[in-house]
């Protein structure tokens, strides 16, 4: 297939992210830039020639820029087949653009503001943007059509080698993330709408609470493959949203070590959510998708010793997640204490570095972008099909806290509450966290009956040498009886935080009350199965 040099380049983005740099790397390859509105005023301002498309369709922007590139000399110039439309394009003075740069108004990130209008969504909605992408995809043979910043160097590379052109093949790959682009936006906007269809509907109480869409349309794409699933005979891999958009917050990059594995990936994702409760010095240590030691100080080398006293036997052979850099005095205590399958922080230092270089099977992974869960819905599958949820980002202030008993905390107790609680979040229910002074002492997860985690709370705490006395129980549900207040009495217990909302809330109070027991309330519960 013929290599078609670029003369005239597009260019209409709302994110605007390396925009200049690349557009002025085109100009210094003698391509015309034809752009739009903002962009237009952008590159003008940075120097760059450009070519407004009012004054080259000698037509204004209409209606507060609803109108500017849906025109016959934009969506000709992009549609033109070489060779065939000739005539018509030299007939009525068309520009033959042979490359397009484009993104779309941010339509998702307008309607996540829970104050967002409809009228403001609907002036969210790309049509010029998805009509020129949409028709340069149609065209690939001739056109290239980019909406990703992160395509900007790549292209630049391959028209140095190619004397101006693109091949085929990029075009073919450029057009293909395109069509993508545009399934994802539509989708976003379809939702949208079928959302509120649903909304202004006659329906109950109950489903105008629940505002999960009607219909979910996502596409993943794969990123790497693992060395095997859950067990040794399932296969299995990493996939991540296809949204060019926005950076999934997943990202994780890899310094040393081999594949990650299913399970792996499993209890980074715990451990890393866990981490994010906290902002002082803080480690969480994971065993098989539960916390099993977790802890804040004031230095990281500390929040390690602190959690990882917690359990040291399910320690072995876990995960280790920091919110602070790794240093040769903490990477020198963990070797030291145990076997360690993965480190997960921010950074490494260069003598952390160098020290743990020789544990080639130590996984070393950075993760920097603490940021907000990308998705605000929690998957499931089931053989019949999916089940979805809003993930649990809910929080619980001091404020907010209702103390139901006799006997007060003390600021320790509170503050040792809420920490217990804020781990609670992430052991497998029944859960129950016992702690002091902002580390773990005992955890009991995954049981059946809540007296039974109790019990393995205490168990492990014994095991490990700690002394529960004094110390805040943390539960994810109610105690739906008084036997696990009993027993948190004979182990020394002081304060307890649970939501309450059982049948027998009376019954527990008196018993906490009996046993000069603090008992706040939450109203908030935090199951994980």
């Amino acid at each position: 297939m013929q290599k078609y040099p670029i003369h005239y380049a597009l260019i209409s983005v709302s994110d605007k992210t390396g925009i200049i740099e690349f557009a002025r790397e085109l100009d210094k390859r003698k391509i015309r830039i034809i752009s739009t509105g903002g962009t237009a005023s952008l590159l003008i301002q940075a120097g760059i020639p450009v070519i407004e498309v009012s004054k080259y369709t000698e037509f204004p922007e209409m209606m507060n820029g609803r109108v500017k590139t849906l025109h016959s000399k934009i969506c000709g110039g992009i549609l033109y087949r070489r060779g065939q439309d000739d005539k018509m394009i030299k007939k009525y003075g068309i520009f033959p653009i042979d490359i397009v740069i484009v993104n779309f108004y941010p339509f998702k990130q307008s309607i996540i503001d829970k104050n967002c209008l409809l009228s403001d969504a609907i002036e969210k909605i790309d049509i010029g943007g998805p009509t020129m992408v949409s028709s340069a995809a149609k065209n690939y043979e001739f056109v290239a059509v980019v909406v990703r910043h992160i395509d900007y160097n790549f292209i630049l590379d391959e028209l140095d080698i190619n004397k101006n052109s693109l091949t085929l093949n990029t075009r073919l790959e450029l057009a293909v993330k395109a069509f993508k682009y545009l399934a994802i936006y539509n989708n976003n906007i379809a939702n949208y709408f079928d959302n509120l269809q649903l909304n202004i509907k006659n329906i109950t109480e109950y489903e105008q609470i629940n505002s999960l869409p009607q219909k979910i349309n996502i596409n993943f794409i794969k990123k790497y493959n693992m060395i095997y699933g859950e067990n040794s005979h399932q296969s299995a891999a990493f996939y991540i949203p296809e949204n060019i958009e926005n950076e999934c917050s997943s990202d994780l990059l890899k310094v040393q070590g081999g594949i990650l594995s299913y399970n792996n990936a499993i209890d980074i994702d715990t451990a890393i959510e866990c981490l994010k409760q906290f902002n002082e010095p803080a480690c969480v240590i994971v065993k098989h998708s539960n916390p099993c030691g977790v802890a804040i100080s004031d230095s990281i080398a500390s929040a390690y010793k602190l959690a990882y006293s917690t359990d040291p036997i399910s320690a072995f052979g876990g995960i280790i997640a920091l919110n602070r850099e790794l240093d040769q005095l903490t990477v020198e205590l963990i070797i030291k204490f145990q076997f360690v399958e993965i480190i997960i922080a921010p950074s490494f230092n260069e003598m952390a570095l160098k020290f743990i270089s020789n544990k080639k099977k130590i996984k070393l992974i950075i993760y920097d972008k603490f940021k907000k869960n990308y998705f605000n819905l929690d998957f499931k599958s089931l053989n019949i099909g999916l089940l979805v949820q809003e993930h649990n980002l809910k929080t619980i202030e001091i404020n907010q806290l209702n103390i139901v008993s006799k006997t007060k905390p003390s600021k320790q107790e509170i503050a040792d509450a809420i920490f217990g609680l804020k781990v609670s979040k992430f052991v497998k229910s029944n859960a129950i966290v016992c702690a002091k002074n902002n580390t773990t002492i005992g955890i009991g997860a995954g049981q059946m009956s809540r007296i039974d985690s109790v019990k393995i709370a205490s168990l492990k705490a014994n095991n490990a040498g700690l002394k529960t006395k004094n110390s805040v129980m943390a539960s994810d549900a109610f105690f739906p009886f008084r036997d696990g207040i009993d027993i948190a009495a004979e182990m020394g217990i002081s304060c307890i935080i649970q939501p309450g909302g059982s049948i027998r809330d009376k019954e527990v109070i008196k018993a906490a009350d009996e046993h000069h027991i603090s008992m706040i309330f939450t109203k908030i519960r935090h199951f994980r199965h």
